[in-house]
């Protein structure tokens, strides 16, 4: 089985608003994450930094699975949850996250999207932008109860009421969903500082006119700054390469070679 073509870059600014950045990325060969963290002087930094730290070990698994996922989620949550009870300043601290994942399911490679919090993951392909992922926020609980219009919910007062994170007791139960790799793809990987500045169209434009999954995250990154950064903005764009277009190669490009086990085939 060939290998996935498969190259990441990443970007993150604290904003001119912001005196510390909370977000945290992490960018491998398999495991992609955006870390978002919660509480303010009670440490959110190290909240999200747990989190990508937990997860950047799955990137050494070559027989990574859902399960594996969902344990390294379970396990950030114990993680915050433990440092806090260490250190009492950090009390109530937390973080939103959003991933991607190249895990084996059912004898194949799948991605794997998963997320909990308002941290997003998006789909670009055939020129289109998708959201994966639902925010876990009380505006997105009140779209979806059919209390509130959906047009009205980036403005709505409860769009940063956050109603899922890690750092939670008990643990949250974060969204999970698995697709198969389609070639010629781009996963979009953000915290909510991009998102609150810069439209889904605009976003479209961005993945269009940058060649590089590095110039994409740099470029989203520095026009949500630029429309006023008003919180920490965070973004990881991965791109899953043509077939009939092999990527080059460089510092961006993370490959994903590894043939099925025995029990798989």
């Amino acid at each position: 089985m060939a290998a996935l073509e498969v190259s990441a870059g990443a970007a993150s600014d604290p904003g001119p608003v912001r005196a510390v950045n909370e977000d945290r990325v992490f960018a491998g060969r398999r495991v992609f994450v955006v870390a978002d963290g919660m509480g303010g002087h009670a440490a959110g930094e190290v909240a999200s930094a747990i989190v990508t730290d937990r997860l950047a070990e799955l990137d050494m698994s070559e027989d990574l699975r859902l399960d594996d996922i969902r344990t390294g989620l379970f396990d950030s949550n114990q993680d915050i949850l433990v440092s806090a009870q260490r250190n009492p300043a950090q009390a109530g601290m937390g973080a939103t996250v959003a991933g991607l994942a190249m895990a084996w399911y059912g004898g194949s490679r799948h991605w794997v999207v998963f997320n909990a919090g308002d941290c997003r993951v998006y789909r670009y392909a055939h020129g289109a932008l998708t959201q994966l992922t639902v925010d876990h926020t009380e505006a997105a609980e009140l779209v979806a109860a059919g209390l509130l219009d959906a047009a009205a919910a980036p403005t709505h007062p409860s769009r940063h009421v956050v109603t899922r994170s890690l750092g939670s007791d008990p643990a949250p139960e974060p969204d999970v969903c698995m697709l198969p790799p389609t070639p010629g793809e781009t996963f979009v990987l953000c915290s909510d500082g991009l998102f609150g500045e810069v439209d889904d169209a605009e976003i479209e434009e961005v993945l269009s006119a940058e060649p590089t999954p590095s110039g994409a995250a740099a470029s989203l990154v520095s026009l949500a700054v630029r429309r006023g950064g008003r919180d920490n903005v965070s973004v990881v764009v991965v791109v899953h390469a043509d077939e009939e277009e092999p990527s080059a190669g460089g510092a961006d490009e993370r490959t994903v070679p590894r043939p099925p086990s025995e029990e798989e085939r």
